[in-house]
């Protein structure tokens, strides 16, 4: 499963969150409004940006509403 961060009113964070439901791609989601969840992001992509993928998986961490949805593309679900 991919983790999402992202922060609810966030323009770039929503477009990637619709391709995701057009597309019927599931994954977590951490609203880094939440302390806990940007500490979390922190931990795992080194900067306080969103959105931000990270597939636990293969270890990939992808900035960039763009950049998400390109690899989304070509997710295989795990």
């Amino acid at each position: 499963m991919i983790d999402l961060f992202i922060i609810p009113t966030c323009p770039y964070c929503q477009k990637v969150i619709k391709y995701m439901d057009q597309n019927k791609i599931s994954c977590n989601i951490f609203d880094t409004n939440d302390n806990d969840n940007v500490l979390r992001l922190l931990s795992i992509g080194g900067k306080d940006q969103v959105p931000f993928l990270y597939n636990e998986n293969t270890n990939e961490k992808i900035y960039e509403s763009e950049d998400i949805i390109n690899y989304l593309k070509n997710y295989k679900k795990d």
